[in-house]
């Protein structure tokens, strides 16, 4: 069976061997070409019938997804249509991709994906990804067993609670690791059967996925404290005999746990958070371009910058050692950046929340009185040349993390 590669890169076999025939290898996703199986394929996997007598290419199957794409009048309707083909046929679905990249990418990841999360158990059809659970939190070595994921090579995991602008999606939030291990395999070239998307299920707090029927998740609050920190040890003790050269990503924890679970784990095994580290390297990329073309360096710049969770705080400690290595002190760095969120700028001393506490050594931490409006006249406090976003407060951004797709 010819295997279309469903990457840029070409595929390391011409060949694809598999045991599987009539409608076993239809009801595989990475296997299925549609009508695009020649007539020697349906002789040989018993297919006559199972398909329309139609021959197609892979060029004629993209062009009818395009109409079908192009037919749904809602970006949620063009996600959804996107997940199934990706649930019924992962070369056309990533083929589909390469060559839209652009009006594409927005429906399979960000933004379009939020919705896909809030709605995640209303479109559930397939099983994809691993849900590892609380309750089944002695099962993990046998879940991960699984021959099937004996090529892993590269996991996405969230356990649903902060993702995107949107807040707590519990098991919903396995749409964010599915949209990202896509683009891991559509952008990146990375086969998607070395790709395996993880959503920890530890509960919920939303009350409406706690009372609503239809919700496939578990339906508890959120363990919290000792018990989550033994559960994610538990994972990812667990992952490391499974795969001990894996590539764990973490995306979107609420922002003490982004932090401490970078902190706690960076060293034991290649892994990184994406809304701290992915996002800061983008913001500060994209500034130290700007200032190379405006001339003055990034240490004479005045920041101002709008979010203090797990993306702000990441931004803000990357933006920081920038500057210092531009020649300024700590504490001089310091004082060219302004934090503000939703109650205000953010001072010294006092506790800190969210991501600021595996910063507070460098930004301090506390919030006092003030709003998004107090942001709006933010020239008020520092006459700034750098405006960075980095929350989903409404009249300041639509999505966390400055979304760029981090």
């Amino acid at each position: 069976m010819s295997a279309d590669s469903p990457s840029r890169t070409a595929a390391r076999q011409a060949v694809v061997r598999t045991r599987l025939s009539g409608s076993d290898l239809l009801f595989n996703a990475r296997l299925n070409k549609g009508t695009a199986f020649t007539e020697e394929e349906r002789n040989v996997f018993g297919l006559h019938g199972l398909l329309p007598p139609h021959v197609g290419t892979l060029e004629d199957q993209r062009e009818r997804r395009k109409i079908a794409l192009d037919n749904r009048d809602t970006m949620f309707g063009k996600y959804h249509l996107m997940r199934d083909l990706q649930d019924s046929d992962e070369t056309l679905f990533y083929s589909f991709i390469a060559h839209n990249i652009e009006e594409l990418l927005p429906i399979v990841y960000t933004p379009t994906v939020g919705e896909g999360c809030q709605r995640f158990s209303e479109i559930w059809r397939r099983p994809r990804g691993l849900f590892i659970s609380y309750p089944n939190k002695d099962r993990i070595d046998q879940i991960l067993a699984d021959p099937c994921y004996n090529d892993i090579r590269c996991i996405v995991v969230s356990d649903g609670e902060r993702i995107l602008g949107l807040g707590d999606q519990g098991a919903g939030g396995m749409g964010i690791p599915i949209g990202k291990m896509a683009l891991y395999t559509a952008l990146a070239g990375i086969p998607p059967e070395h790709c395996l998307p993880v959503l920890l299920d530890v509960g919920t707090d939303n009350e409406t996925l706690l009372n609503d029927p239809i919700y496939i998740g578990w339906q508890h609050q959120r363990v919290r404290g000792q018990e989550y920190d033994d559960f994610v040890e538990t994972f990812v003790s667990a992952v490391e005999r499974r795969w001990p050269h894996i590539l764990l990503q973490w995306e979107d924890f609420a922002g003490d746990n982004a932090a401490l679970l970078l902190k706690r784990y960076r060293d034991r095994l290649c892994t990184f958070n994406d809304d701290i580290q992915g996002t800061a390297a983008i913001t500060t990329a994209t500034l130290l371009a700007a200032v190379n073309a405006t001339g003055a360096p990034l240490s004479q710049q005045i920041i101002a910058m709008y979010g203090s969770g797990a993306a702000g705080a990441g931004i803000a400690n990357l933006l920081l050692t920038a500057m210092q290595e531009e020649g300024l002190t700590e504490e001089q760095a310091r004082k060219r950046i302004y934090v503000f969120n939703r109650y205000g700028l953010v001072i010294e001393g006092g506790s800190a929340g969210d991501g600021q506490r595996f910063y507070g050594d460098r930004l301090g931490g506390r919030e006092r009185g003030g709003s998004a409006g107090e942001v709006r006249g933010i020239a008020g406090v520092a006459s700034h040349e750098v405006g960075v976003g980095a929350d989903a407060e409404r009249g300041i951004g639509q999505y966390d993390d400055t979304d760029t797709g981090c």
